[in-house]
């Protein structure tokens, strides 16, 4: 609906106001009945702005937001069950610092929200250190095989609104495209494969903190794929999916 559409309509809504009360005062012949009611709604109108602005438009605005939130928590769990719980144990036997990491990641069963806050926290604060011998030929692969899917999410308009998820997959697909240019991953110079390290730093550490992010958002409402995503953490040395 255009402005000339809205000041179209209020000025309508205006003359029949106006013209029903005009037909008021004509039918019944009482001018000052129709004064002290026409008055009595101008006082109320205050009242009536106020709970529509302040009390109607928040739980409509409330409601939006969680629609927008559950929207992008559907995208961001396509990622996951796809690509980003596989990518996550493709990654890991390459980080050089495995037991520093290994120490906050290697959740339990059953952790709490705080648990994985504060695994995020860790993540954040640990530089992620790049496996001087670990073989990079698998994970090139793994990200060329999933580049499609990926850019299919990027298309996604919901996620628009959602910065940290785009900067994860930027940082992804910056990986790809550097181990993909490479002519040979088994080759690399020192400073070739250092600046390789700082794009899988980036790349493995936005990874991580938005899957934890992620596990919090399962926890809470949904347990039963929480259970899956616990039991099959990457970084468990027990992780299996059957239930024992």
């Amino acid at each position: 609906m255009t402005r000339r559409d809205v000041l179209t309509i209020g000025l309508l809504l205006l003359v029949l106001a106006l013209v029903l009360h005009v037909l008021h005062v004509v039918i019944f012949r009482n001018l000052h009945d129709t004064l002290f009611y026409l008055l009595l709604d101008i006082a109320f109108l205050p009242l009536n702005v106020l709970f529509i602005t302040l009390i109607v438009e928040q739980l409509l605005s409330r409601r939006e937001r969680e629609s927008r939130r559950h929207k992008m928590n559907m995208v961001i769990g396509a990622f996951f069950s796809a690509v980003g719980q596989r990518l996550i144990g493709v990654m890991s036997p390459l980080v050089a610092n495995r037991e520093a990491l290994g120490e906050q990641l290697a959740l339990g069963l059953t952790p709490t929200d705080n648990d994985l806050r504060r695994a995020a926290a860790a993540v954040q604060a640990t530089q992620i250190e790049l496996a001087a011998d670990g073989d990079l030929v698998p994970m090139r692969d793994f990200l060329a095989e999933q580049r499609t899917f990926m850019l299919g999410l990027l298309e996604n308009p919901t996620l628009l609104e959602h910065e940290r998820f785009t900067d994860l997959l930027w940082a992804v697909f910056h990986l790809q495209e550097e181990l993909t240019a490479r002519r040979s991953l088994g080759s690399l110079s020192g400073p070739d494969r250092a600046h390789l390290a700082g794009d899988f730093d980036r790349a493995y550490s936005a990874l991580l903190v938005q899957w934890l992010e992620y596990l919090v958002h399962l926890r809470r409402d949904y347990p039963y794929l929480f259970s899956f995503a616990a039991r099959t953490n990457p970084w468990r040395p027990d992780a299996q999916a059957e239930v024992e």
